[in-house]
């Protein structure tokens, strides 16, 4: 379970996240949706705990900068970063150590598999493309089997057989009952699939919509777009 309170993240006079209070629930997966610049990724960074905020946010009851919080949440960023110098499988292997995994190898060649990464085991770093630097980053995310899964724009540079496989494993980890809030702007990419919905503007979340309210995007658009798009406290859209 994620659970914010009170974060504020400020750059300078500007306030990227302002006074956000949000609870995400194991066995639902939460999207944050919002138009460039409304503080989505800041929040996500706030969360794993990699920017400094006031206020507070707790994984799983333990503050999101605690090494108890690190051993349970995973991050996937917008942007992938992997070593230049390690292979693919140097990454998975990399990350069983930090984790200090047992028993990792099948799990990590099932990853690489479903990702279409088998044959790129060898491929370092530096050689890859961005979307397979993309499914490197989402397989070592997946490879500990985080209790709380994070994920900013995780479908920006996938090809359609990557996108299937990581809904299909957001959808697995939802049943198993983790808790999983990721940020995107394709809303047609968790139509089927989103249970909870924030929609943010200017820093602050001014709906959360419940699956069962509507269709997702007439939503969206209704808020963004429509007369209350820059209301300060919007009401609640549930089912």
């Amino acid at each position: 379970m994620i659970v914010a309170t009170d974060l504020t993240k400020a750059y300078g006079a500007v306030l990227a996240n302002d006074h956000i209070n949000l609870q995400v629930n194991p066995g639902e997966i939460t999207v944050l949706l919002g138009p460039n610049g409304a503080g989505k990724s800041s929040l996500i960074k706030c969360v794993c705990g990699l920017l400094r905020f006031t206020g507070m946010v707790s994984i799983d009851g333990f503050d999101c900068r605690s090494l108890e919080a690190k051993r349970r949440l995973a991050y996937v960023p917008e942007l992938p970063a992997p070593y230049p110098m390690l292979t693919v499988d140097e990454h998975m292997e990399f990350i069983a150590r930090a984790y200090r995994l047992e028993n990792w190898r099948e799990r990590a060649d099932d990853l690489l598999w479903r990702f279409e990464l088998t044959d790129l085991k060898k491929k370092l770093g530096k050689e890859l493309s961005k979307g397979m630097q993309q499914k490197v980053s989402i397989c070592t995310a997946l490879l500990p089997d985080p209790t709380t899964l994070v994920l900013d724009e995780p479908l920006v540079g996938l090809d359609p057989h990557a996108i299937r496989e990581l809904k299909s494993i957001l959808l697995e980890l939802r049943a198993a009952g983790r808790t999983i809030l990721l940020s995107t702007h394709i809303i047609e990419s968790v139509e089927e699939s989103w249970d909870v919905t924030f929609i943010m503007i200017n820093g602050k979340i001014v709906y959360e919509v419940r699956r069962g309210a509507g269709k997702l995007e007439d939503i969206y658009f209704a808020i963004t777009e429509g007369s209350n798009a820059n209301s300060p406290a919007a009401p609640t859209v549930a089912s």
